[in-house]
């Protein structure tokens, strides 16, 4: 599993998933706003037209996710879970005790976990960084965007199974 920071870890459901999402703002959703656009167009005045600057702004968050979910599957390795070999690596379920308090999350991309209500943290994340590489039992911390020292030991380390 390479670690590079450019490199984004995906199941083969994962990257179909954002391949078709890619695909359906690419041309539907493209379509969907330039028709609103126009339709706001022809209302008149479009200094105070809300309708017009509405579908403006959506028209940028379309193209915003479709230049992202592009770069992410220009970038994404695409493979299977890896198998826990005890070893935090992204693609892994990890258990902790973060500041007193178990946590489980997933080591990765928001978009490996699709609709499973685990939290995810990014390998660049304080958390993620603090933990990569670790075993079940080690203990480290972390610098929190509040500037708080935060104590994690690892507990427990397992495959993703997509759940």
């Amino acid at each position: 599993m390479a670690q590079d920071a450019t490199v984004t870890w995906l199941t083969q459901d994962a990257y179909d998933r954002l391949a078709a999402e890619v695909e359906q703002l690419s041309t539907t959703g493209r379509e969907e706003i330039a028709k609103r656009i126009e339709a706001a167009r022809e209302e008149g005045d479009l200094k105070e037209n809300g309708g017009y600057h509405a579908a403006k702004d959506e028209q940028g968050k379309i193209e915003a996710r479709i230049r992202q979910l592009k770069g992410l599957l220009k970038s994404a390795e695409v493979g299977e879970a890896p198998a826990s070999k005890g070893v935090v690596e992204s693609g892994t379920v990890i258990t902790a005790v973060i500041a007193g308090d178990e946590e489980t999350f997933l080591i990765g991309s928001r978009e490996i976990a699709g609709d499973s209500e685990l939290d995810v943290w990014s390998e660049q994340s304080p958390l993620g960084a603090a933990i990569l590489g670790l075993k079940v039992g080690d203990k480290t911390s972390y610098t929190a965007p509040n500037g708080r020292e935060i104590a994690v030991e690892v507990t427990a380390v397992d495959t993703w199974g997509g759940q």
